[in-house]
């Protein structure tokens, strides 16, 4: 395994003892891979295989999710600072956090986590850099381009340090100039990622692009279609997902139903099609097994998704089996995971 590979690993649990040429212990077996194990392992020339660490969940999802949103509000903090991107910080705390979380037994546990309005732009790019890892992973970007697009989505909302929080955090809608100042933060964005030496050039393109859309009706530069970087097509998708199942100072989270059912009807010109169709397919494939609210306040779990009709899956409620594409006037409110 490579440093990125291992930086990657850190947080699993070691499968076996690591020795040296003399016998002698060095790392004993269900130790965890800490940070500054990376580069003593690299050093010494110690050869490691993927089959050599195991995930260890040792955390709660809301644990989970205060420790990397903590440490995404330290590095847009140091970013303020020094204009530039701390990458020590993010490759050895934030990516492998984000791929922790991709990797959690229940995701929609950490997504919930993730829609809170408290450290609403902390929590929103950890979202949305869970949501596009795992969107890399369906779409099998190989292991370096899923690397660069899990710190690109991270990264995406970067530009907004540079816009006053007497507008991020206005409780009600913007007026036409706030709009146009807050459209600001993906040039902002995509300049701070630029004088950062060492990133490369497409991470700051996804701060850009974020906000484009397939039929030119985005911003900022109205592109359309294949004018748009993949990456930023993905990111976009993840982006709208995260911000419309949150919650914000001035609105509640959207239904669950509605966002997904929004996303469907933006394929048709704002979203990439096969990002979208990948993207809802396999969370419902996901949320079988996790508990739901629907719109009439009953809890139940899914117990199977529809592939002729993915929103509308079979859910078990009590005793009862409700097969939802049966019923016009009954949906998943929340996915509670």
């Amino acid at each position: 395994m490579n440093e990125q590979q291992l930086v990657q690993r850190i947080g699993y649990r070691f499968k076996r003892d690591l020795i040296n040429n003399w016998g002698l212990i060095l790392i004993p077996k269900e130790s965890l891979l800490e940070a500054h194990h990376v580069e003593w392992i690299l050093n010494h020339g110690i050869i490691m295989e993927e089959q050599d660490f195991e995930s260890a969940q040792l955390v709660t999802s809301e644990e989970l999710v205060t420790q990397a949103s903590e440490m995404v509000k330290e590095m847009f903090h140091l970013i303020n600072e020094e204009k530039e991107i701390p990458l020590e910080a993010l490759n050895r705390s934030v990516i492998p956090a984000i791929y922790q979380a991709t990797e959690f037994p229940s995701l929609f546990s950490v997504l919930s986590g993730l829609q809170a309005k408290d450290d609403y732009t902390y929590r929103h790019n950890i979202g949305v850099g869970v949501i596009s890892t795992l969107i890399g992973r369906w779409l099998h970007l190989p292991e370096d381009e899923l690397s660069m697009l899990s710190t690109a989505a991270t990264l995406h909302d970067v530009g907004k340090i540079q816009i006053g929080d007497e507008i991020l955090n206005k409780p009600g809608k913007y007026s036409d100039n706030e709009y146009e100042i807050m459209k600001r933060h993906t040039t902002f964005g995509f300049d701070i990622i630029k004088r950062t030496p060492n990133l490369p050039p497409e991470l700051a393109l996804v701060a850009l692009q974020h906000h484009e859309r397939e039929d030119g009706k985005g911003y900022p530069n109205g592109l359309k279609g294949d004018q748009i970087e993949f990456f930023s097509k993905i990111v976009a998708v993840a982006d709208i997902f995260h911000a419309m199942t949150s919650k914000r100072v001035y609105k509640d989270a959207a239904p669950f139903y509605l966002v997904i059912r929004q996303m469907q009807e933006d394929r048709f010109g704002q979203l990439d099609p096969l990002i979208c169709n990948i993207f809802i397919r396999r969370m419902m494939e996901l949320a079988v097994g996790d508990e739901v609210i629907l719109t009439d306040g009953r809890r139940g779990d899914i117990v199977n998704s529809n592939p002729l009709d993915l929103t509308n899956p079979l859910v078990k409620v009590g005793d009862d089996y409700i097969d939802l594409s049966k019923h016009s006037n009954l949906f998943i409110q929340t996915l509670v995971g």
